[in-house]
C-alpha cells in the first residue's frame, strides 16, 4: 500500500518543485549536458567534472525527479529522514530569486527509474548535448505493466524508450553507445547530430591491477589510479567528445578525477587484505562489468561477495541464474552470497554449473555475512563486494583504518539508522 501511494504522488508533489526549478533555469539559462543511462552514467559524470572543473556546474548526488529541481534550485536533503519535507517545501518557492550560479555551462546526471521520468526531467531540462552511456535492465520491474499492456515487447525496449527521451528534447548534440541496438532504435527521435561510439573500434588496450587502470583509445594512453572496468572506456570517449565540442583545455591526465564511493574504490583490510568496494548498485550489466574487471586483477586469493539485485520484477529468477554463469567464468577462490535472491537462485544454479568447485556459502543477513567473513579470512585475501543488502556496512568492519568509513558510500543519518536495524 505505501508504495502503491508513493508510486501514485511521485510526480505530482516533484511537479511542485520542477516549477519553481524551470523558473530559475529560465532566468539562469545555462548551456546543459545531459549525461544519462543504466550504468556508468556517475563515473562519466566525474570524469566531465574532471575536465570541465569550475567551468561547469555539476549535479552531485541528485539524478531523480526530485534531485535534479532540488539541486537548481539550491536546496539539498542532508538526512534523508522525513522531517526535511516541510523545510523543502517552504524554501522552494524562495529559491527562484537566489543569486544565480556564475557558470554557463551545467552538467546533470540523469537517472530514469520509472515510467515518466525521462519525459519529466527532459522537458525541464531541454539539454544541449546528451551523453547516453549505456541501456540495460535496471528497475526492471518498474517497467513491466508496458509490457504486459503490449506497448512494447521487452523491458528492456520500455526502459530505452524513456531514456530516449533526452533525445527527443536535444537541441543540437547527441553521443550514443554505438554497440547498442536499443539506442540506436531511439536516435530517430532527435533533430540533433548524433554520434555512435563503439568500444570495439576505439578500445586498442586495456589493463587493470592494484596500481590503478590504463584505457588506450585510438592509439592514446589514459591512466587512472582507481579500479574501472572496460566498459568505462565508451565514457571516456564520450568524455573527450564532450570536451572537445564546448572547446575547452583538455587534461589527458585526468588529474581532477575523483572516484564516486562505492563504485571500484581500494581499500586496505583486517589482516592484510585488500578491498574493492563496488557495492553502490548492482544489475547483471554492472555485475558482468565488475566481475570482468576483477577476473584481469591479479592476486593470490580471490574472494567475492555478491549480494541480490533488486528491482528485477518477473525477471528476478532468470537475471540471478544468469549471474551464476558470469560468475562461473571467474577464477575465484570464494563466494560470499548476500540475500534471499542471490541464496534462492544464483547459489544452487552456480553449484551445478561449477566444476572447479569454488567455496561457497551463502546468508540472508549481512551480520551473518559479516560474522562469517571476521571468523574466516586469514590474510592476504583480496575481496570484492558488489550488490545490494548493505554491504558497505560490512565493508566498514572489515576496514584496516577506520576513518576509511568516510570514503564509503551512503553515509547520511537514514542509512546509518538502518544498518543498525541489520546489526551493523
Amino acid at each position: 500500500m505505501l508504495r502503491k501511494l508513493k508510486e501514485l504522488f511521485y510526480f505530482p508533489i516533484a511537479s511542485y518543485f520542477r516549477f519553481f526549478a524551470a523558473i530559475r533555469l529560465r532566468r539562469w539559462h545555462p548551456r546543459i549536458i545531459v549525461v544519462t543511462g543504466s550504468n556508468g552514467k556517475t563515473t562519466l559524470f566525474h570524469l566531465l567534472e574532471a575536465q570541465f572543473g569550475k567551468q561547469a556546474r555539476h549535479s552531485h548526488h541528485a539524478n531523480s525527479s526530485f534531485g535534479i529541481p532540488f539541486n537548481i534550485l539550491g536546496l539539498e536533503r542532508k538526512t534523508l529522514l522525513k522531517s526535511e519535507w516541510i523545510k523543502l517545501f517552504l524554501l522552494a518557492p524562495l529559491k527562484v530569486f537566489a543569486p544565480l550560479p556564475k557558470e554557463k555551462i551545467f552538467v546533470v546526471e540523469c537517472d530514469c527509474d520509472r515510467p515518466g521520468e525521462g519525459k519529466f526531467l527532459a522537458e525541464l531540462l531541454k539539454p544541449e548535448v546528451v551523453l547516453w552511456v549505456s541501456t540495460s535492465r535496471t528497475h526492471g520491474m518498474n517497467f513491466e505493466a508496458l509490457v504486459t499492456e503490449k506497448r512494447f515487447a521487452t523491458v528492456e525496449e520500455a526502459i530505452a524508450y524513456e531514456f530516449g527521451y533526452f533525445l527527443a528534447y536535444c537541441s543540437d548534440f547527441v553521443v550514443i553507445d554505438g554497440d547498442s541496438s536499443l539506442q540506436v532504435q531511439q536516435t530517430n527521435r532527435t533533430k540533433a547530430r548524433v554520434k555512435a561510439i563503439k568500444k570495439t573500434e576505439i578500445l586498442d588496450k586495456y589493463h587493470v591491477d592494484a596500481t590503478g587502470t590504463t584505457f588506450v583509445l585510438n592509439k592514446k594512453s589514459y591512466t587512472f589510479t582507481s579500479l574501472l572496468p572496460e566498459v568505462v572506456a565508451t565514457g571516456l570517449a564520450m568524455c573527450i567528445e564532450a570536451v572537445d565540442y564546448f572547446k575547452i583545455d583538455f587534461d589527458p591526465t585526468f588529474a581532477h578525477y575523483t572516484l564516486p564511493p562505492g563504485r571500484g574504490s581500494l581499500f586496505s583490510g583486517i589482516k592484510k587484505t585488500t578491498i574493492i568496494d563496488s557495492c553502490y548498485n548492482a544489475n547483471l550489466s554492472s555485475m558482468e562489468a565488475i566481475l570482468s574487471m576483477y577476473k584481469q586483477f591479479a592476486a593470490k586469493k580471490k574472494w567475492a561477495v555478491i549480494g541480490d539485485m533488486l528491482e528485477q520484477g518477473a525477471g528476478e529468477r532468470e537475471q540471478h541464474e544468469k549471474l551464476a554463469v558470469v560468475l562461473s567464468k571467474v577464477d575465484l577462490d570464494r563466494i560470499v552470497f548476500l540475500g534471499p535472491r542471490v541464496r534462492r537462485y544464483t547459489y544452487p544454479y552456480l553449484q551445478q554449473l561449477d566444476r572447479q568447485k569454488i567455496s561457497m556459502d551463502a546468508f540472508d543477513s549481512p551480520r551473518e555475512a559479516l560474522d562469517f567473513l571476521q571468523s574466516h579470512i586469514e590474510g592476504g585475501e583480496t575481496i570484492l563486494f558488489k550488490g545490494a543488502r548493505f554491504m558497505e556496512g560490512i565493508i566498514e568492519h572489515l576496514l584496516a583504518n577506520p576513518k576509511d568509513a568516510a570514503k564509503l558510500a551512503r553515509r547520511e543519518k537514514v542509512w546509518e539508522i538502518r544498518r543498525k536495524k541489520w546489526g551493523l
